[in-house]
């Protein structure tokens, strides 16, 4: 929330769709939560955790959003922290989520922070638009998701550096072992 007590700038619904139909270059997620709680992945996490196959046509129109970034120049990357033993939910990620976006072009990397305190980067997940735009994402402790914050005047030599930080320690999805 703001410090300086004006309102937060909550992004929702057709708003908060726009910046990922309209960003220009680049899109950069750093995903620090080990849950998320989100209500659309309750009977897919479900599934998994049952031993369920992986349904055909999983996030289908995710894949088709990252491949027409990807077609048309821009990029997509992710960087996601990790800490050993993985959590249901990270697994879920890891064997369901993750390699459907990274065939479909998002450059997904892991940042794998076990046993390693004092990381640099921060404990909020945000979204940087084109080295411009931040969106705060939001969570309660159990990963619930509170809100979409659009940051009105982000410091981005700061943002830029949490996400140069993650990047340099981060592997690439395919090449991580848990």
């Amino acid at each position: 929330m703001p410090v300086d007590g004006s309102s937060p700038v909550l992004l929702d619904g057709e708003e908060w769709q726009s910046y990922f139909r309209d960003f220009r270059r680049s899109a950069f997620r750093l995903e620090v939560h080990q849950t998320y709680t989100m209500p659309a992945e309750a009977e897919s996490l479900r599934s998994f955790l049952g031993g369920d196959s992986l349904p055909e046509g999983f996030n289908a129109a995710w894949h088709e959003t990252i491949r027409g970034h990807i077609t048309s120049g821009r990029t997509m990357t992710r960087a996601k922290i990790v800490r050993r033993p993985l959590t249901d939910y990270s697994r879920y990620l890891f064997e369901w989520c993750i390699p459907g976006n990274a065939a479909a072009g998002e450059d997904y990397r892991i940042v794998d922070l076990t046993g390693r305190p004092g990381s640099g980067l921060p404990d909020q997940d945000f979204w940087l638009f084109d080295d411009a735009v931040v969106v705060h994402l939001n969570y309660r402790a159990d990963g619930t998701q509170i809100n979409r914050e659009l940051i009105t005047d982000p410091d981005l030599d700061t943002y830029r550096l949490w996400r140069d930080l993650a990047l340099k320690d981060a592997v690439p999805f395919g090449e991580y072992r848990s």
